[in-house]
């Protein structure tokens, strides 16, 4: 089965705030079985015009990746993500050759 994968780039305004959407959005990562790739690690912009924050996300499919974004319970960790952050976030599906 081919993985599923969130990419996101992400500026945070408030550090302090969102801590309290990685806090909130533990339980249902691990209910969707997500596996953090890259989560803030130091980066280096080589091209183009990035985000201060990279953060990759790796599940067992495309539909749960999908299915996590949308549950009630991911949409309620979001709500404490938006006030203090912006970004692009793109789900994505793996390569299988």
């Amino acid at each position: 089965m081919v993985k599923g994968y969130w990419v996101a780039h992400v500026d945070i305004d408030d550090a302090q705030e969102y801590e309290k959407y990685k806090a909130a959005n533990a339980a249902v990562f691990a209910r969707y079985g997500a596996r953090f790739l890259v989560r803030g690690a130091p980066q280096e912009q080589v091209e183009g015009k990035g985000r201060a924050r990279t953060v990759v996300l790796e599940f067992p499919s495309l539909q749960a990746a999908r299915d996590c974004y949308f549950s009630a319970e991911y949409q309620a960790a979001k709500a404490l993500r938006d006030p203090v952050s912006a970004g692009d976030f793109v789900i994505v599906e793996g390569y299988d050759p």
